[in-house]
């Protein structure tokens, strides 16, 4: 009997894996699915090399991961998310950053666990509504994108071509709420879905966005605040209230709607929760956040009103005070507005919501209790525990004016210095 060469066994196999693959990437996806799922064959031939069974063992898992191009043959639809999420132990919404987690990848790892993803991020079509910074929370943020659909649709192209579902049926279809938050980690919830036309965007669809900032009384002046903070209201260059980014925005005017401070439901060792509310079309960076920290500055005393039209006049003032900016954990994407859209959620994945909502209230409600236990167990401070450093008493930084302070570059002194490196 003639030894058959073993690398000329090895063309072989490889020429009809070649061939097999090739027909498989042509078939129907009911087909595509089964042949994946249960006929792939392992070609590799078996060997005592350490370095075959590796390979082995490498293609063993590749064909266990989900590739998303699969449901490229599936029925789709366009949909819209309204999402919630406790913001405080991601780093912002977008995943562009490099840093995990975010509440973006966390979305696309459950849509990917789920085999609701329709190709890759771009080839969904995906937008969201608004970029939330590191820290910061939403109840109404919005995403859309084409996700797999239970609805059988005549495709209207050629055989290979994805069918789309349109139009507002419900019935039947999967349910994207409970679904998802089946797999979602706890701080982060799917509120509801909807089927939006296919040039909706999340992001430049949306009408408006409202912001909510909580905050304690603790002796600010709350009349200041407000009538402050009515000047916000109209169009205005909000360039001195936010972070620059001079090389992609160049239009810094924003329209702010309404602007309010009430009263919360809660208080604290006599101190109430206050909420400020700020409407608009649009924001910039960090814009919010600026308002608010100046607004603060206005509740202490330690500037005028006034210095609210003095930074929106950016003739008088083109260069930005240094500041810091209000924190971000109080901050909450409230809602974002669109032209009718209504959201759905069935009443099982409702209750299911409902539920698990009051439960991390619960939860948090008694983490306050025992941070509040440890302050009724603290002792108290002797007298000689105020000073430090050798006795000497610590004095608080004197407060700068606003416009006594450093500033920040121009927008066309930025600008100028880009072109300068081009």
């Amino acid at each position: 009997m003639v030894d058959f060469p073993l690398h000329l066994f090895n063309q072989e196999l490889e020429a009809e894996n070649a061939k097999l693959s090739s027909r498989l990437s042509n078939c129907t996806c009911s087909e595509k699915e089964k042949k994946l799922g249960s006929s792939v064959v392992n070609f590799s031939v078996s060997s005592e090399s350490a370095g075959n069974e590796t390979k082995t063992k490498k293609s063993k898992q590749q064909t266990s991961d989900y590739d998303t191009s699969i449901m490229n043959h599936q029925c789709k639809r366009y949909i819209a998310l309204k999402l919630m999420y406790f913001g405080q132990r991601f780093y912002g919404f977008a995943s562009e950053a490099q840093m995990d987690p975010t509440v973006e990848s966390e979305l696309f790892g459950a849509l990917k666990k789920t085999r609701l993803l329709v190709g890759d991020k771009k080839e969904s079509q995906y937008s969201r509504c608004g970029r939330t910074d590191k820290g910061v929370s939403s109840v109404g943020q919005v995403v859309s994108l084409f996700l797999r659909s239970n609805l059988k649709k005549a495709c209207s192209n050629h055989e290979n071509s994805s069918q789309i579902v349109a139009g507002e049926q419900l019935e039947g279809e999967i349910d994207y709420v409970r679904v998802l938050n089946r797999v979602l980690p706890e701080d982060i919830r799917v509120l509801g879905w909807c089927p939006v036309p296919i040039g909706f965007s999340a992001r430049f669809s949306c009408l408006s966005r409202e912001y909510k900032y909580f905050f304690w009384e603790e002796g600010l002046n709350l009349s200041e605040m407000e009538s402050a903070g009515k000047k916000f209201i109209g169009e205005h260059d909000f360039r001195n209230f936010c972070k620059m980014d001079a090389l992609n925005v160049h239009n810094y005017r924003r329209c702010v709607t309404s602007f309010s401070i009430s009263p919360t439901d809660v208080r604290f060792e006599g101190n109430q929760l206050w909420a400020i509310k700020i409407k608009g079309s649009a924001f910039l960076w960090h814009q919010v956040r600026c308002m608010v920290a100046v607004l603060f500055m206005i509740g202490r005393g330690f500037e005028s009103p006034d210095v609210i039209d003095t930074l929106l006049d950016t003739d008088k003032t083109p260069r930005k005070p240094q500041y810091s900016m209000a924190p971000e954990i109080p901050l909450v994407l409230r809602s974002c507005e669109f032209e009718n859209l209504k959201f759905n959620c069935l009443s099982d994945a409702g209750h299911a919501l409902r539920e698990h909502l009051m439960k991390q209230c619960l939860t948090y409600h008694l983490q306050a209790a025992i941070f509040q236990e440890a302050l009724l167990a603290f002792l108290p401070i002797s007298t000689d525990q105020s000073t430090s450093n050798n006795g000497v008493i610590k004095k608080k930084a004197a407060y700068i004016p606003l416009m006594s302070r450093p500033t920040e570059p121009s927008y066309a002194e930025r600008r100028a210095k880009l072109n300068s490196r081009a």
